[in-house]
């Protein structure tokens, strides 16, 4: 007992050293990326300045029952337009250090295979964790300016044919594509982007096969420690209004009111890091498939309706003709 006590309180101080500097890299990447939104690159604050003076003066002359906030603002999205050029250098070292470019692969690589979605693909900042498996994958986003970029290191890698890029909304994605398209759709960091995160949830389970995955890995707030929820409550707006990310939503909630079936959820990061592989809710699809049918046929009834009207007044002048 005596002689391997050495042993224990060695163990114990490195566990000590080691959640000491995971927790200290967790800490300064989070304050890092707030005062870098804030101060931003000079170039992207340039391409800013325009919509923030928009802003604030939307913000001054609007009724203050209803302040303004770049959470709920319609134009949120567009600072993805603005920052493309620099997103990748902004980013890539902080995801370094807190581990993220590690669960992207994992997450692919264990998970993802043959005909593939990825909504909100950005940059394309997961091409090079796309496992063999996964035959030809669809890149998608509503921003063309990121979609560039993800073009650019297309061309410039040895990808093949893998690849394809499609400007389109994650919420409307069944407009473009039958149900049952897809064997895998990935979403990686990006439900913080969509003004209705459900909505794409519920969107992309029609589009995947009911035998199929559906592969997240989200950032929200945690549900164990109430001060880090608070620090990311408190500067959401400002991140908001620098990156186009909500930072602070509830991805429990999210992921529940979507109806996911839940294979497999870790949290990193004390909790804001989700890592979920999950599956479409087959009677969500068929209650959407059913909802699909029924405004498809009262489209075709009102379009027959029209039909019908405009030729029975085409009939009427047709018969006046022969009196005038």
């Amino acid at each position: 007992m005596t002689s391997n006590f050495p042993l224990l309180l060695k163990r114990v101080g490195l566990t000590t050293v080691a959640l000491t500097g995971y927790g200290t890299a967790v800490y300064f990447t989070t304050q890092f990326m707030t005062e870098k939104s804030e101060d931003g690159n000079t170039h992207a604050k340039q391409a800013q300045s325009s919509s923030s003076s928009l802003a604030t003066t939307t913000s001054s002359t609007a009724c203050n029952c209803n302040e303004f906030s770049h959470i709920t603002a319609p134009d949120r999205v567009e600072t993805f337009q603005k920052i493309a050029k620099v997103y990748d250098d902004q980013i890539s070292r902080d995801e370094f250090v807190m581990g993220l470019p590690l669960l992207r692969r994992m997450l692919l690589y264990f998970h993802c295979k043959g005909n593939v979605l990825e909504v909100g693909a950005g940059t394309g900042r997961n091409l090079n964790y796309y496992p063999s498996s996964a035959t030809k994958v669809v890149l998608t986003d509503t921003s063309d300016q990121m979609l560039l970029k993800a073009r650019q290191k297309i061309k410039s890698g040895d990808y093949g044919e893998k690849f394809q890029i499609f400007v389109a909304d994650a919420g409307n994605m069944t407009n473009h594509y039958e149900d049952n398209s897809f064997d895998t759709i990935v979403s990686t960091f990006t439900l913080c982007s969509f003004d209705d995160p459900v909505k794409v949830l519920q969107e992309l389970q029609s589009l995947c096969k009911p035998d199929g995955k559906i592969l997240l890995l989200e950032h929200g707030r945690t549900k164990r420690f109430e001060g880090l929820s608070n620090y990311l409550d408190k500067y959401a707006d400002r991140h908001a209004k620098n990156w186009g990310c909500v930072w602070n939503r509830d991805l429990d909630d999210i992921i529940n009111k979507a109806g996911l079936q839940i294979d497999k959820i870790d949290t990193w990061h004390f909790g804001t890091t989700y890592y979920i592989v999950c599956r479409p809710n087959l009677e969500i699809k068929e209650d959407r498939r059913l909802q699909k049918e029924i405004i498809k046929a009262a489209e075709g009834k009102e379009m027959m309706e029209t039909q019908t009207k405009s030729q029975n007044v085409k009939t009427k002048r047709t018969w006046w003709k022969y009196f005038s």
